[in-house]
């Protein structure tokens, strides 16, 4: 309850969305097949048939966008990836780029 002398004071907040970051994933001579496969289907939650379309997308073009998400959720995915690339001895490499 307001008494004399006193209001209330109005404050208006706007909300940013958070800004999106594509995760690329780049073609390398060494990396099987199977592992990209499985990594985008285990760590990016895509279906066999879509991981299988980016494989060959990264194959054939070089590089592909596996998805786009905040900075740090596409950062972590791709700290896995790397971590599990690395554990398999494999030169396997991703990028984060600003969508």
């Amino acid at each position: 309850m307001a008494t004399q002398g006193e209001f209330k004071e109005k404050t208006r907040h706007k909300l940013k969305e958070p800004r999106h970051y594509h995760v690329i994933m780049l073609n390398d001579d060494f990396t099987t097949m199977e592992f990209v496969v499985q990594i985008l289907m285990d760590i990016f939650h895509k279906d066999a048939l879509a991981a299988e379309t980016i494989m060959l997308g990264v194959h054939k073009k070089g590089r592909a966008v596996v998805g786009t998400y905040s900075y740090d959720i596409a950062a972590t995915k791709v700290t896995e990836a790397l971590a599990r690339a690395k554990a398999e001895g494999f030169p396997f490499r991703m990028v984060i780029e600003e969508a």
